[in-house]
């Protein structure tokens, strides 16, 4: 999946859940199930999320939405071999950033 978010320091869980096109809640639900989600809150108490907690959310929505692991299985994947899982969501990523790229030249003639 193709994430198109801007260059920020800090995103609103309004912006994630529209680029993961996914409801808030499950963004609320799976800070409260993975560790490696820690989004910042502000004074208000609103959640921002950097562009880790991005890289985790893709590396979460990979596992759990688009291979059908269970959020069990998803967080045993993660504790097992964390490296072969970012190597393997990072060659993804840049492959799917090709596509898209080739999609709009495409689009464009």
């Amino acid at each position: 999946m193709h994430v198109d978010l801007p260059e920020k320091r800090y995103y609103k869980i309004g912006e994630v859940a529209k680029a993961f096109n996914v409801n808030t809640s499950l963004i609320r639900f799976w800070e409260k199930e993975f560790d490696i989600i820690k989004p910042k809150k502000n004074a208000k108490g609103n959640r921002l999320f950097t562009q880790e907690d991005i890289k985790n959310f893709k590396l979460i929505f990979s596992l759990v939405k688009e291979r059908g692991f269970t959020l069990d299985g998803a967080k045993q994947k993660l504790k097992q071999n964390p490296e072969s899982i970012v190597h393997n969501q990072d060659i993804i990523n840049r492959l799917e950033g090709v596509k898209a790229e080739l999609i709009k030249i495409k689009n464009q003639l």
